[in-house]
């Protein structure tokens, strides 16, 4: 019987990693219509059929780079819910989560992600960031408004994935305006004025006011 080469698989894994890291690298630069396979290729320092071997075409490896890419993003965003854990004062924990949605919206990466779903202009893309990303995000938000709610802390009438839908807006809706389309890079400073802004206008909605 044929043994398996020592370290193939980890090889095989590092190439593909190689490639969807130049692949980002390409698609961010160029847009997706004007990226070339051939560049692609040479920035990942691997030959143009390994691409094909591994991904198939091109549209396939961009929507490879599209699911990784929400992936980073899910993991950021999903530490920073996890600080809403129910002790503590509301309205500092609430700012430090939102704080770390900030800084997960504004990162280079996830500015990079709506620059190529902008560029792709293809609409079901949005699905696999919403599936993989944003959708789960929401989720994981809600739980956490709703034990919130369950300890008084929070008056939530109905779905609190409403209310999680609600804040995130209050976030993304003024960053993406403050960002003038990813043409700017927002400070820190206002990150945090847009940040606190956001969880005084929740806690109005949503805080209990007894």
């Amino acid at each position: 019987m044929r043994g398996t080469r020592p370290g193939s698989r980890t090889g095989r894994i590092d190439k593909r990693q190689a490639i969807l890291d130049a692949a980002f690298t390409i698609f961010s630069r160029d847009g997706y219509h004007l990226a070339g396979v051939d560049a692609i290729a040479t920035e990942a320092g691997v030959a143009k059929h390994t691409i094909y071997n591994h991904f198939g075409d091109k549209e396939s490896l961009f929507r490879e780079v599209i699911a990784a890419l929400s992936d980073q993003a899910l993991a950021r965003n999903l530490a920073a819910v996890e600080l809403l854990d129910g002790s503590g004062d509301l309205a500092a924990m609430l700012t430090e989560t939102g704080l770390r949605l900030a800084e997960c919206y504004c990162d280079e990466r996830s500015e990079a992600l709506r620059r190529l779903l902008r560029s792709a202009s293809r609409p079901e893309l949005l699905d696999i960031v919403r599936e993989r990303a944003a959708d789960r995000v929401n989720d994981a938000l809600a739980a956490r408004l709703a034990k919130l709610a369950l300890a008084g802390r929070l008056v939530l009438d109905g779905d609190p994935a409403i209310a999680a839908e609600q804040f995130g807006a209050l976030l993304t809706g003024a960053l993406e305006n403050r960002a003038r389309l990813g043409t700017r890079k927002i400070p820190q400073a206002e990150q945090r004025e847009v940040t606190v802004n956001a969880v005084e206008t929740f806690l109005r909605a949503f805080g209990n006011h007894q």
